[in-house]
């Protein structure tokens, strides 16, 4: 009788790292200039910053449970200047150059999806 798979082990602490998003459903991303999210976690907790694209600049605060991040964030947007605020899931997911987060998030009740690769040269 085969046995069942063991579990696979959580992605690395995402205290430290940086990451910029490259796709998003919700917008054209700019490859020369997209936001850049810096991210601090301890204890099951995450928070951080970030900027770029269309955000003059952002906060965001949430949990973490296995590879499984709840946000909760608020931006400013450069071209309108005004302040956006909302929720969203994350997927944390190993690859071969690094992490990348998968986000899932609603606007006007629309699902969207973004996606966002380690930014490795800010790794120590």
């Amino acid at each position: 009788m085969p046995s069942d798979p063991s579990p696979t082990a959580p992605a690395p602490s995402l205290e430290g790292r940086s990451f910029a998003m490259t796709s998003s459903s919700n917008s054209a991303v700019d490859p020369a200039s997209p936001s850049r999210f810096t991210y601090s976690e301890r204890d099951g907790v995450i928070w951080g910053n970030y900027e770029g694209d269309t955000v003059t600049f952002g906060r965001f605060v949430g949990t973490r449970i296995g590879d499984e991040l709840s946000i909760s964030f608020a931006h400013v947007l450069s071209s309108e200047n005004a302040v956006v605020t909302g929720t969203s899931g994350s997927r944390v997911e190993v690859g071969t150059e690094g992490l990348r987060l998968v986000e899932s998030f609603q606007v006007d009740g629309v699902e969207h999806v973004s996606v966002c690769v380690e930014v490795a040269s800010d790794r120590p």
